[in-house]
């Protein structure tokens, strides 16, 4: 359990710490890297995150639970590194899909991850990327969070610090304008048009 890790980091467990990394390095690069659609960066900002949990793991209350405090910490670091781009005139797409060749650049006793590795490098999931990359950050946020990441959507009004009713609205409205964007891609596939339907599952 994730509170137990955490607990037994506290006191004094480092291993508890590194089974944590272990475990949502991956997820936490991937929602980055979909959010951002920079694997670099993505990196930085799993890295800087759990910095973060290991200067603050004592602030965690047990008020939500230990993964929606987790993606908060990535969710805002991601956010602000969205603003650093719009300061800098915006994000070049294309650079959601270059090499790095010092992508294993900070040290987790792991093995390399990069997202969606092998689906990533096929026409189609690069289409899906750069659709993503053209939704609105607000929408495209939350559905990361739900369609990709599978977090509920209690879990999503937490991290996002946002109400139930807006959360949903923001994924249905996320989830129209990038099938919009992927017309043409799901006519090829499907043979027709999809429709997503506005959905109220958890």
């Amino acid at each position: 359990m994730d509170e137990e890790l955490l607990k037994r980091f506290l006191e004094g467990d480092e291993r508890a710490f590194v089974e944590l990394m272990r475990k949502y390095k991956e997820p936490i690069t991937s929602f980055s890297y979909r959010f951002l659609g920079d694997y670099d960066d993505a990196v930085d900002i799993a890295q800087e995150t759990f910095v973060r949990l290991y200067r603050f793991a004592h602030t965690f209350q047990g008020e939500v639970k230990f993964t929606t405090w987790l993606y908060a910490i990535a969710a805002n670091l991601a956010r602000s590194e969205l603003k650093r781009y719009r300061r800098r005139n915006g994000v070049s797409i294309q650079t959601a899909f270059r090499q790095s060749e010092d992508s294993d650049a900070w040290d987790v006793p792991d093995e390399t991850y990069r997202p969606d590795e092998r689906v990533d490098r096929t026409r189609v999931a690069m289409e899906v990327q750069t659709a993503l990359m053209r939704v609105s950050p607000s929408y495209r946020e939350m559905v990361i969070l739900r369609d990709i990441q599978q977090l509920t959507y209690e879990e999503i009004a937490g991290i996002t610090n946002t109400e139930m009713g807006t959360v949903k609205s923001r994924i249905n409205r996320g989830r129209a304008q990038l099938q919009e964007l992927l017309k043409s891609l799901y006519e090829e596939v499907f043979g027709t048009t999809k429709t997503i339907e506005p959905s109220d599952d958890n």
